[in-house]
């Protein structure tokens, strides 16, 4: 079966601009841009993601806090939003683009349309809990583009997987209590924000947290992937893998110690395109989260691409 990969961004990822020195930065997205640039990403399917109304934002935090994160809105400079996250006059549009692109992938997904999807937009949302925005992160993509399929698509079963090194607080605080939603997390402990212990599981047993060491390298990524994530997977069973695709443990990256390669990255996206086969009919979306490396992100992009492509 011949393979189609939609590629979904905008250019308002590139105005959420962020001060000097603050790593993440619009040539994260310059990077990706590069990258997909190459002939053999000539076959890609591109389509500008559309914006997000309040309605869709809300499948995920509550209308008072969408309210609030757009009114808090700045015409110029910055607003400080938490310790490490601000919103620049071109922040709103990015960050409702980053949702709306989500959704516009899962559309384009669960009809058919495409067999699977990559939204590179910024900021990224896994840090975002219900009510609170924190690490770098206004909106849970992510999780809103679960809750998009299972409440507009009548997705039965939906996995979001997260391999960012940093744990993502806020997916587990929006699923923590959803039995049909099983969120599967790999990432550097300790590390901010400091949550994903092993024992975090969830009121249905349907988080799964797999911590990893500083220095940990691919072969214990790769064993603790297949144990800790993939058998879980697989007795899931689930309708839509989506992956929070935050490339973050690369070893280049400089805001953390795990030592993957950009071949870990092709490995685990193709282990999750046999369990979408299985179970999903192919179905997979991913959403762009953290990798502050450009190289390392251009890298890890371009693996992840390959195999989504079948290649």
């Amino acid at each position: 079966m011949s393979v189609t990969t939609l590629y979904v961004s905008h250019p308002s990822a590139l105005d959420h601009q962020m001060p000097e020195g603050h790593p993440e930065r619009s040539d994260r997205i310059r990077a990706v841009e590069a990258a997909l640039e190459k002939e053999r990403f000539s076959g890609l399917l591109r389509e500008s993601a559309p914006r997000a109304e309040t309605e869709t934002v809300a499948l995920a935090h509550p209308v008072p806090y969408v309210e609030a994160i757009i009114a808090a809105s700045p015409r110029s400079g910055y607003v400080q939003i938490d310790s490490d996250t601000l919103m620049s006059p071109g922040t709103l549009d990015a960050a409702l683009r980053g949702v709306g692109g989500a959704v516009h992938a899962v559309d384009a997904v669960m009809s058919g349309a495409c067999s699977n999807a990559f939204v590179a937009m910024r900021p990224p949302g896994h840090h975002a809990e219900r009510m609170q925005a924190m690490g770098f992160c206004l909106f849970n993509s992510a999780a809103i583009a679960v809750r998009h399929a299972r409440e507009r698509h009548g997705a039965s079963r939906v996995a979001l997987v997260d391999w960012d090194v940093h744990h993502g607080n806020g997916s587990q605080d929006i699923f923590w209590d959803d039995a049909a939603v099983m969120y599967a997390s790999t990432h550097e402990m300790p590390l901010f924000p400091g949550t994903g212990a092993v024992g975090e599981r969830g009121t249905h047993d349907t988080i799964v947290n797999v911590p990893l060491r500083a220095g940990d390298d691919s072969g214990i990524f790769r064993e603790k992937f297949e144990k800790g994530v993939l058998a879980r997977l697989s007795a899931f069973a689930p309708d839509l893998i989506v992956i929070s695709a935050g490339f973050d443990a690369h070893r280049l990256d400089p805001l953390a110690s795990v030592e993957l390669d950009e071949a870990d990255f092709g490995w685990a996206t193709r282990k999750l395109m046999e369990n979408a086969d299985k179970h999903a009919g192919g179905r997979i979306v991913s959403v762009l989260e953290g990798g502050y490396s450009l190289d390392g992100l251009a890298r890890s992009v371009t693996a992840h691409m390959d195999a989504l492509m079948g290649r």
